[in-house]
């Protein structure tokens, strides 16, 4: 203990710890050869259970705390350190290997319980009985236990019977949800599909858009441009730089000079 505290006061601190949990385990297992009833050893040892999965989780916090100082500790001090964790986990393996023993114990005295008195006491009675019978009583007595065997035989055929019942079911309804879940994958792919379809049928129509936009614009450019020219030529007859537009009449003007006046 004071050579963990002149290394560290945390890990002085664990070992204190799990020594006093080490002392209450043998304290415990001590106690528990002296109980004797069942229900209370089993208390016991689950209670000496928590003590050792709370020891357990020292160790490990102990061995990470050797680990983080590994690099400012020279070699024999963390050799110490080392050792005093592997007899820490050998002395833990000793307890958990007490307590399998003592629970294996425990479980071979609860069957002992649960089974061997009951079933001395009824071997007696039936002794008792079978001596008291005649033998007209003894057949009685065994058509009636054949008859209840026949019932629990057919209660549990019965059971049987129920149980593939539900199992078809199970297995008829699950058919269905398959089918309906391939019915919902054949509808999305067929929707997937007509998306695909929308979305080119969309892209059609767009680049038809644009194509219609092209040729009206060009249209309009043209009619201007018509426009401009027979406003020009209306307004100065004389320039000949400018042709006439084939289909279109001279202006008035030419025709005026034609007349005579009298």
């Amino acid at each position: 203990m004071d050579s963990l505290s002149a290394v560290s006061e945390e890990l002085a601190e664990i070992d204190g710890q799990i020594a006093d949990i080490f002392r209450a385990l043998s304290n415990g297992f001590q106690k528990l050869d002296k109980i004797k009833d069942v229900n209370r050893q089993s208390r016991q040892l689950e209670e000496l259970t928590g003590k050792m999965r709370e020891c357990k989780r020292l160790i490990k916090e102990f061995d990470r705390e050797v680990k983080a100082m590994e690099r400012r500790t020279n070699a024999n001090t963390h050799r110490m350190l080392s050792e005093k964790k592997q007899s820490m986990v050998k002395e833990l393996n000793s307890y958990v290997a007490l307590k399998k023993r003592y629970q294996s114990n425990l479980e071979s005295n609860k069957r002992v319980d649960l089974f061997d008195g009951p079933n001395e006491g009824f071997i007696e009675d039936n002794d008792m009985l079978a001596s008291n019978m005649t033998n007209q009583q003894l057949m009685d007595k065994g058509y009636q236990m054949m008859d209840e065997t026949d019932q629990a035989i057919n209660r549990a055929k019965k059971v049987v019977q129920e149980t593939v019942d539900v199992g078809t079911e199970t297995a008829v309804t699950l058919k269905a949800q398959t089918e309906q879940m391939s019915r919902i994958v054949n509808d999305l792919d067929s929707i997937y599909f007509s998306i695909q379809k929308a979305s080119k049928l969309v892209k059609e129509i767009g680049r038809q858009v644009a194509t219609d936009k092209c040729i009206m614009a060009l249209l309009f450019l043209i009619v201007t441009g018509i426009i401009a020219i027979i406003i020009v030529k209306f307004v100065n007859p004389n320039n000949k730089e400018i042709r006439d537009i084939p289909g279109l009449a001279p202006p008035a003007m030419n025709r005026r000079l034609l007349w005579t006046p009298y």
